[in-house]
C-alpha cells in the first residue's frame, strides 16, 4: 500500500480502484490531529482499516503523538487498542 503525504493539502492519500481515500491532518509541535476522513463510501472497510494502520505506522516511526478528532478515526482507535499508546498523555478514547 502506497500512502502519500500531501504536505501542501495537509492530508494523507491513498488511491484505490474506486477513488481517493484521504485523511486531513493538522501538525502542532509533536502532535498530529487527524481531523477528517474522506472517501469511505467508495472503498471496502478493510482498505480503510489498512490505510489508517499504514498512516499510524508512519507516524509511529516519526515518534508523533496522535489526536484523532474524526468519529471514524476515534472508532478505529477503540477497535485497535494497540495504537492507544500513540495518544498524548491525558487523552482517553
Amino acid at each position: 500500500m502506497e500512502i502519500k503525504d500531501n504536505e501542501l493539502l495537509r492530508q494523507f492519500e491513498y488511491e484505490t480502484e474506486s477513488g481517493l481515500l484521504s485523511v486531513e491532518y493538522s501538525l502542532q509541535e509533536r502532535k498530529i490531529f487527524l481531523t477528517k476522513l474522506t472517501g469511505l463510501e467508495e472503498v471496502l472497510p478493510t482498505q480503510a482499516s489498512d490505510f489508517l494502520k499504514g498512516i499510524l505506522e508512519m507516524l509511529r516511526e516519526k515518534r508523533l503523538r496522535v489526536v484523532p478528532t474524526h468519529p471514524k478515526i476515534v472508532s478505529f482507535f477503540r477497535k485497535n487498542p494497540v495504537y492507544k499508546e500513540m495518544l498524548p498523555p491525558g487523552i482517553r478514547i
